[in-house]
């Protein structure tokens, strides 16, 4: 592929603080700085990234979709702005980005589609993760002949697609989720200074970053968590995240007595520096792809109590940095957690040790971005050839 011909655009979802939009945003970066002319898509009006993606001379368009709602015109626009930019390759994040960008293809010449799955089952509900077909697999087994390969962030993610039939097991490809090691890293040097301007001491914390929504369940950690607070009176939780379940989880921590315990601080900006002034991290997850906050977690050294689905299993190995259970199950979250307090320095410090190496070993960004950037030019080659 010729250097002037290295052009790509990245058709998402939304931009906004998600875990598929964190792990974007840095791969455009990386992929910026190996030549590729870039241009990411939203299909929802921007809420964040714009600004850092503009910086990095990376363009960005939005297709102005209503949230929840159809609207056809999309993929007019999606046309245009293809056929303006010209791109060798649109890679497509998400379940309805994956699906406007198939049907899109139909109607404009894009050399290669790649359609990147978020999670092991890109369904909405708790009630709709069952181990069966839905519509969302139908949906993507009807039209994969549209697209030119599917990738997903987890082998647990290649093994359900395939199981289901949504793709079959020569069109699926696992590429993990990365972590951009130059910004996660141990620093303790942070951690006093943090942990003053929260009002935390001596205590031993825990940390959780996700979405305040169904997903993460929530619920199960903080019933957890006061179990564990029997045991150990002073130890605090710190929660990162906003939603819809923002009262719900509020109301919650009053009622369990918690308020002395648990601070929800919403939206943070220096992600870093919190997990290098806690003691743990907690995932109380229903459903998840690979967390990229996990990765996060554990480059950063934190040992780790997770829920065992998805792909959080090739990212927390058992007894190594950290320790599973298995959902909705808060006593035996608990008891993890009770188990990793009671870790003596020196093991807890083998355990931030075997997550750092982890992360090195498995999951650098610039490991990553580099795999990405072999497959856009050999899946275009393959195509251009035939």
């Amino acid at each position: 592929m010729n250097e002037e011909n290295k052009k790509i655009v990245f058709l998402i979802t939304s931009l906004e603080y998600g875990g598929a939009q964190t792990q974007l945003i840095p791969l455009a970066f990386e992929l910026k700085k190996l030549g590729w002319e870039i241009l990411v898509v939203s299909m929802r009006t921007p809420e964040a990234f714009v600004e850092d993606l503009n910086k990095a001379a990376i363009s960005v368009a939005s297709l102005d979709m209503p949230k929840g709602i159809p609207d056809p015109r999309a993929i007019l626009k999606l046309v245009r702005i293809l056929k303006d930019f010209k791109p060798q390759i649109l890679n497509s994040h998400m379940f309805h980005a994956n699906l406007l960008a198939r049907i899109t293809r139909l109607l404009v010449k894009v050399p290669v589609l790649i359609s990147t799955a978020h999670n092991v089952n890109e369904k909405s509900s708790a009630q709709d993760q069952l181990d069966k077909a839905s519509w969302f697999e139908i949906a993507y087994r009807l039209t994969d002949p549209l697209s030119n390969l599917t990738t997903t962030i987890c082998q647990a993610g290649v093994d359900r697609y395939v199981h289901v039939k949504a793709v079959p097991s020569e069109k699926i490809l696992f590429i993990p989720n990365s972590v951009d090691t130059r910004r996660f890293y141990p620093d303790r040097s942070v951690r006093e200074l943090v942990r003053t301007s929260l009002g935390i001491e001596n205590q031993f914390c825990w940390l959780a970053i996700g979405r305040l929504e169904l997903q993460k369940d929530y619920p199960t950690m903080l019933s957890a968590f006061s179990i564990l607070v029997n045991q150990y009176p002073d130890t605090q939780l710190l929660i990162c995240g906003t939603g819809s379940l923002q009262d719900e989880i509020e109301n919650l921590v009053f009622s369990l007595k918690l308020e002395r315990n648990v601070k929800l601080l919403g939206v943070r900006k220096d992600i870093p520096q919190l997990m290098n002034s806690v003691d743990g991290y907690v995932m109380s997850s229903a459903w998840e792809g690979m967390p990229i906050v996990l990765l996060e977690a554990s480059a950063t050294g934190l040992p780790i109590v997770s829920t065992n689905v998805g792909g959080n299993s090739e990212v927390v190995i058992h007894g190594q940095n950290g320790f599973l259970v298995p959902p909705h199950d808060d006593r035996a979250l608990a008891l993890q957690m009770s188990e990793l307090m009671a870790l003596t320095p020196n093991q807890h410090n083998n355990m931030s040790k075997a997550g750092t190496n982890h992360i090195l070993n498995k999951h650098q960004l610039d490991k990553l971005s580099n795999q990405w950037n072999s497959l856009y030019e050999k899946t275009f080659e393959e195509v251009t050839n035939l």
